[in-house]
Order: C-alpha cells, then structure tokens, then sequence
C-alpha cells in the first residue's frame, strides 16, 4: 500500500517553541474550551451577546466538561508540535467523555466545516454547531465517527493504545499521541495494552506516544493511578518499558502561559528522544528503547469554577459531567455559567461575525497536516485493493478424482496456505493477528513467508521459533489486544485477519460490538469516510471439536451477538460456515476482497472430508446455500423430507444421516448453507434468499431437518417470516458438553447422525418407523457405552466416509494428502 509521507517526519526543532506560539496554543486552550461549554449549555446566542438569558440554555443538559479541559490543553501542544515539525499525526483520544473538545477541535482547524458546509464559521454556524451537541437529530457526545480525525470512538473505554500500536504498525512516519484516560487506566484491555511496545519496531512502525491524562477521578470515585505515590507511579511504568515525564499544572495560581511554557519545553524533549529512537534505529541494530510517555497531572474540570453552591468543583468528581445542571432553572446558576463562559475573553477570541479570529489559529498545522485532515483518519483514502493469488492454484483437486467426501484434510490449515501468499503478495499491507494461536488455529504456512514481530528478550533459535524484530504476524495472549491492533491497522488503510477459539472470542463481544457500530453509522450517515478493509475473524477450534477441553471451551454465543448487528440493510457483517477446505478457501477469498464488513468464519482445524470442488464451493457462496444434488437422492417435490445442514461438522453428521435414510429407502433432498444471513427474511435483508429461492430450496410444505453449528433459537430467529417454517426442526448446541470424544459431544446435543435419522424418521412417520427409530436409539446408547469402555468412539462413527468415496475403493480412501499450494 502507497502510505505517503505527509510532511517532514521526524526532525527535531532545534530552536526553543516561540513566544507567538505558545501564545497561539493558550488562546487555542481558550477558545476550545469555550466552544466545549457553548456545546454543553447553548442553545442560541452562542457569543452572549445581549440579552444573554436563561432562554439560551438547552433544556436537557447532556455532555461531559472533567475531562475535556485537560484534552482541549494536550490536543493545542499537538497541533503546535505537528506545525513546527511539520510531523504526519493521528491523535488517538482515549477519554470517552472528551467529546466536547475534540468535536471542537475539528471545528478550530477548519475540517468540521470543510466536511459540513452547514455549520459556517460564523455566529449562524456556530449556534448549529453548538445546538447539534448531544440534541435530537444532531450528533453524538463522543469522539464519534462523524468528527474528521478520528479512529477511535469515545464509548470504546479501554482500546486507546490497542487501536494506536495498530495504527502505528508498519507506518514508520507516523506519531501517534494517544491520550489515557485514568479511568480508562483501570480497564483491563487498556491495562494489558501498555505491553504493545514489546510487539513493534522503531525502525518499520510508527512511534506510539502514550499520554496519562490523571485528573483524579472517574464519575463519582478516586482513580488508583492518581492516588499511588510518584514513585510507584514512575516505577510501574519504567517496569512496562518506558520512560515517564512528569507534568503537573492547574494546582496553584501560576499563570496560564508559563503553564503552557513548561509544556511545550516538555514536549520538545520528548519528542526530540522520539527522533533519537527513529534516528538510532534507522542505522543502527533495532533495538527496544525505553519509549517516553507523559504523566498529564491536571485538576479534574480545570478552569470551571472553584466551587458551585459551597461545594468544591473544580478539582472534585463534581465536574465530571455537568456543573451546572441548573442553568436554566435558576437564575443563580445562570449567573454563574455566564460568568464562567465570559472568562475565557470570547471577544478576544471571536470577530464580530463570529468567526474565530485567525491570530488564535494562525500556529496551527495547515492542510493534511491538520488533525482532521490526516488521511490516516480515514484509512479509506490510503486503503488499496490487496494483490491475491489465483484461488484455483490452492484447490483440493482429488475431489474430482476421488468423489465428494473425499480425504480428511484441515479446512483452517488451507486458509493459512493462501494466506501466506497474500503476505508474499503484499508484504507491508497484511498482518495476522492471533492471542498465541495462529498456529494452533492451522495458519502456520504463514511462518514461510514472514516471523512474529517480537522485540523483548529473544532465547535460542532451538527454543523461540519465527520470532523477530520485523513482521507480519503478532501474538499477544489477549483477545482485546489483537481485536484492537487489527481494528487500529484496517481504520489507517491497510488489511488483516485474526483467529481465535470461539468460546474465546466471546472476550471481545463489545469491542465487535463497537467496531460495528463503528461501520453501520459510516455505511448508513457518512458517505465521506471511506471504505476501509473488512474486519476478518477466523473462529476455529470451535464448539464441536473442543472435547479435548472441555465445557468450558464450547460456546458458539459469539454468533448471537454479531446477528444483532444485521438490521437496515446495512449488511456490515457477513457470518459464514464453510463446511470443507474449498469453501474456506471460497470464502477468505471474499473476505479478503470485501471492505466495511466484519467477517465472522466459522471453520474447523480437525481433519474431516472435502465435500465440494471449488467451483461448486464458488457457486454456492454466490447464493449463499444450495442444494447438494449429488448428496440427495430425490427431485423438487418428490422428497419425503429436506436435510440441511450449517457448518462443517453438522453438515458432516447431517450426510452421514442421509445417507442412513438412503439405506431405509426415504427420498430426501440435502441443503447446505454458507453465509448464514442469506436465510434472513427477505423483508429485514434485501441480499438474503428471496422467498421463491428459499422455498426452492427447503420446499413449501415438506418437513426440514436442519443441523445448526450454534444454538437453534439464532435459525428460528432469521426465518419467522419465511415460508414452510414451522415445518423446519432445528438441532444444533444445547449447552451440553464435556471433556470426551467427538462422537459424545455431538450426541449430548442430540445433533449426531443417529439422532438426525431418528428425527428424520419421526417428521416422516413416526408410527411407521418406530422399530428402525428405536434400533437408532439403542445404538446411540451402545455406542456411548464403546467409547467409555474404550476412550475412543465406536467403528461404525469413526470408519464411515461417503458413498462416493467407498465406490473409489481403497485407494480414495487412503490418498489422505491433498499438495496443492504447498509447493512455492
């Protein structure tokens, strides 16, 4: 990907900051703090002009000011850094209550109108812009997707340095300040975070800046980082690998510009150590360094007032979120709100027609070098297409010698073999994420091509494999870290994917949650963002082949929580159940190919058959389900009852079921279903199946029996519309599980193939078939009796393969090692 330099990276000033920009900086503090307040409590008369009554206040009070005048402080000294140093910037705010400021921000640089022309940089622009804060029809309290220059929306408490070391990977001109709240400090995602400068090398990534802002509390109690001692303080974070600076302002009567003074003397030197690192690490060895990071010491509120009815704001968890709740029922509070608005000088900040005067910004950063303006912000207009490999060289072509069904081959390891060639093919664009299971999760191969990015302590090569100082693959045992860096890569331009085991994935529930959020208000209100690369999830060592964990390991719930997320035709995510090796293959294709998605793959890392070619695999992702015809032996109207199925092993127990029923002479026709949000309603999903080709495909009037990877209540959920569906029986997880074999876990949850044909028996006629539904019964039991006898499962469950494959003979049945891909 082509990430152009903006400016003149990392070059140190050499020259003390000058007194017209410090100057510059406190009267950005002013006027940012001022249209923070004006966004909280105006309704109209934004600049107080006379008569200035309580009318002027909004009705409903909503925003948050505690924060913010600390943010409003730090984001000034970074765009005064940004100007004199002429540095490629993204901000990252952590603070999920700074939205006031940072909204404000993107309005001082120009962007926020640029973007939307209806909000002027005048008095009329500026009573829109204070009246769409947090009111009905306008926009949100947080630095949200709608606010130019941001990546990080304000609600996601605890991803700040996840989303900035993404950010910074593999974008080695970019500096990325990224300011922690102290509340967010105490979340776990955010805590384990600080270890990122362990994953990332100063010579091919960008430089992560982490600023602690410590204002004292959260909304109604002390934060713990602000009430150790700064020796424990300091040590905490030497231990985590940086080097603290101290700074402490707000707390005593100095005046404003020496405040700003001593900061921006502070900022120089940090950022001068940050040009060192650079510096060193482009001839030099790459070698870790202690990478600086600032403790922002400020009051909590600063500059409201002191204290409001007698009682201690400024300084107190009484400034959280608004002071003066009150200003529009009582005059004394009204009084007070004016008073405090009138001492930031707004006429000395604003013209007559209400602009901002141009000597307040006249320090800032011009054109992409604006925080708005950073294309790293809106990673759409760096993303370029990914270069692929031809798909068909990585088919498993022994299906069309051997017969559907053949082998047993790892559908997750055939992914990890394309994979790697996309990282061949595109060496600084793609990286795989993983929580220490990327090889696990059969994406291996990937090692041929590229190492781990590692740069804390390395021990033989005997004992640490594929670990490096430069790579495209990162571990880190946590879920929110590898969420986190691939949110933070693909929202900068570029692409990814990481794995994890499903029952795990359910760590990271609101962090895709939030990152769907993220998109459905991109693809749905705001058309300038652009595409960004699809968010790929590999779930493997899912729910059915966990027996070796155990029940604690076996939960498909994640499912749940990303249908949730399909509603307005939105179509922001994608949930497919590739059933073989070709399918995957089909499948990371798409994904790899799609943009503002999250793509949830659901595939198994335990050898099983290959069911279809890849072409059949590519057609039928096209629709999204299809019959098998050659697994059915009846036509459209001629069946007794449709077997379907969704997700490999279901689809494995659900054939094997057919072909029981073959065996007892019943017609049937057998369906398969890949993308999972194609059986939607088609009045709730305009790209799901319509009713005609759902009904061709389940019948209109026959039974179907469905065998579901996830809990049975999500299928009932999509089709309570759709024709012929109180006739489906559903079986998939009921919650049942243990550490045992494969063929008991399937048959807790009733979704094993004696079970299916039993079933299947009971929709056709159940008086009918009762003794065949009875010997079925019956050797489920004895079966379950073989394997604890044994400690492995019955012959007749291990040793059955397709009918197209026992025709082949023996050596179908024993050709088990499929080559394609594996030869570069």
């Amino acid at each position: 990907m082509a990430n152009p330099v903006i400016g003149t990276p990392w070059k140190k000033l050499n020259a003390p900051v000058s007194e017209e920009a410090i100057e510059g900086v406190s009267k950005y503090w002013r006027v940012a703090n001022y249209l923070s307040i004006g966004q909280i409590y105006l309704r109209s008369n934004p600049l107080m002009k006379e008569p200035f009554t309580r009318e002027d206040v909004k009705h409903r009070l909503v925003g948050h000011w505690g924060t913010t005048p600390g943010v409003n402080f730090l984001i000034g000294h970074i765009n005064r850094l940004i100007a004199d140093h002429r540095q490629n910037t993204l901000i990252v705010v952590g603070p999920g209550h700074s939205g006031p400021g940072t909204v404000a921000q993107s309005y001082i640089d120009g962007t926020y109108t640029e973007t939307y022309p209806d909000i002027t940089r005048d008095e009329a622009g500026l009573q829109k812009f204070f009246r769409q804060f947090s009111y009905p029809g306008g926009i949100p309290s947080h630095f949200s997707p709608e606010t130019p220059g941001s990546i990080h929306e304000g609600g996601e408490l605890g991803y700040a340095l996840s989303h900035a070391f993404g950010a910074a990977m593999n974008n080695p001109s970019l500096f990325v300040p990224t300011i922690v709240g102290d509340g967010e400090a105490e979340t776990g995602p955010l805590a384990t975070s600080w270890q990122s400068n362990k994953l990332v090398n100063p010579r091919t990534d960008g430089i992560v800046l982490p600023i602690l802002h410590l204002n004292g509390y959260k909304i109604a109690n002390p934060t713990i980082l602000s009430r150790i001692s700064d020796e424990e303080l300091h040590e905490f974070f030497h231990g985590m690998g940086y080097e603290p600076y101290e700074f402490v302002a707000g707390f005593d009567d100095e005046d404003h510009l020496s405040i700003h003074r001593r900061f921006a003397e502070l900022f120089e030197t940090v950022f001068d150590e940050i040009c060192d690192i650079k510096a060193t690490a482009n001839t030099d060895d790459v070698h870790r360094p202690f990478y600086p990071m600032i403790i922002f010491r400020t009051p909590k509120g600063w500059t409201c007032p002191k204290f409001i009815d007698g009682k201690k704001t400024e300084g107190s968890w009484r400034s959280h979120q608004v002071p003066l709740a009150s200003a529009r029922d009582t005059e004394e509070h009204f009084n007070v709100l004016k008073k405090w608005l009138q001492s930031y000088k707004p006429e000395e900040l604003f013209d007559d027609k209400g602009a901002i005067r141009p000597e307040v910004t006249k320090f800032m950063p011009q054109g992409e070098l604006r925080i708005g303006a950073n294309p790293n912000a809106n990673g759409g207009l760096l993303r370029e297409d990914l270069v692929l490999p031809n798909l068909d060289d990585y088919a498993v072509r022994e299906v069309e010698k051997y017969g559907h069904g053949w082998g047993q081959l790892e559908a997750s390891r055939r992914l990890g073999i394309y994979t790697r060639d996309v990282i061949r093919l595109n060496p600084d664009s793609f990286r795989v994420f993983g929580p220490d299971e990327t090889a696990s999760n059969r994406l291996g191969a990937v090692y041929e091509v590229t190492d781990k990015q590692w740069d804390a302590e390395y021990l033989s090569s005997q004992v640490d494999e594929h670990l490096a100082v430069t790579g495209q693959v990162i571990e880190q045992l946590s879920e929110h870290q590898m969420e986190g860096f691939l949110e933070g890569y693909l929202l900068t331009g570029r692409h990814g994917i990481w794995s994890s085991y499903e029952s795990f994935v359910h760590v990271i529930d609101s962090m895709l949650n939030q990152h769907a959020k993220w998109l459905e208000s991109t693809v749905r209100e705001i058309p300038w963002r652009k595409p960004i690369a699809s968010l790929n999830l590999l779930i493997s060592s899912h729910v059915w082949r966990q027996d070796h964990n155990g029940f604690s390991h076996q939960d498909p719930g994640v499912i749940s929580v990303l249908l949730n997320k399909n509603f307005n035709n939105d179509h922001i995510v994608e949930i497919s159940f590739p059933a073989d090796a070709n399918m995957v293959l089909a499948v990371g294709e798409r994904a790899y190919k799609s943009v503002n998605k999250i793509n949830a793959i659901v595939a198994g890392k335990q050898p099983a058959a290959t069911w279809l070619t890849l072409d059949e695999a590519r057609a039928e992702l096209e629709k999204g389900a299809a019959e098998w015809k050659w697994a059915s032996n009846a036509k459209p109207g001629e069946e007794d009852i449709v077997i379907a199925a969704i997700g490999d092993v279901p689809t494995q127990e659900a054939l094997a079921a057919a072909d029981k029923l073959n065996g007892l002479g019943i017609k049937y026709r057998f369906v398969n279903v890949v993308d999972l949000l194609r059986l939607q309603n088609s009045s709730e999903n305009d790209e799901a199946l319509t009713d005609a080709e759902f009904t061709e495909l389940f019948s209109a009037d026959k039974p179907v029996l469905m065998a579901y990877h996830s809990y049975a209540h999500e299928v009932r959920g999509l089709i309570w519309d759709r024709p012929n569906h109180d006739n489906f029986t559903i079986h998939g997880y009921q919650e049942q599980g243990s550490t045992t074999t494969p063929f008991d876990m399937v048959r807790v949850n009733d979704i094993d193939r004696y079970k299916l044909t039993a079933e299947a028996l009971r929709l056709i006629d159940a008086e009918k078939y009762a003794d065949e539904i009875k010997k079925l019964e019956d050797f489920r039991i004895e079966a379950f009796k073989f394997a604890v006898d044994n400690g492995y499962d019955h012959p007749d469950y291990t040793d059955w393969v397709w009918p197209e494959v026992r025709a082949a003979g023996v050596e179908a049945i024993s050709a088990t090692a499929a080559t394609a891909g594996d030869n570069e």
